[in-house]
């Protein structure tokens, strides 16, 4: 995967320099060329092709963190948290005189 970036970036980096040195070139062109066609669309596919790698990564990080978790974490296994208890359970009940 980093061969062919590299690769792709050489060719850019010669296209780049093509635009600078030549008589009907300028540096502005170079550099818009070295962007729009290396920066950015190899950014994109890097991103793109390391999608499966960051994917499994954070499954692995799930997984551990899963088995570090202690089992009474979530008691009823429902994924949500307890239910809270009743406000009139923690009330103390009022005598009438």
């Amino acid at each position: 995967m980093y061969l062919v970036a590299i690769a792709w970036m050489y060719v850019v980096l010669m296209m780049a320099v093509a635009e600078a040195f030549s008589p009907q070139g300028t540096v502005l062109g170079a550099l818009v060329t070295l962007v729009l066609y290396g920066l950015l669309p190899l950014s994109i596919v890097m991103y793109l092709m390391g999608t499966p790698r960051r994917r499994a990564a954070r499954r692995r990080a799930e997984a551990a963190e899963a088995a570090r978790a202690p089992a009474s974490a979530q008691p009823d296994d429902g994924g949500h948290a307890p239910a809270a208890q009743s406000v009139d359970a923690f009330m103390a009940e009022r005598k009438e005189s």
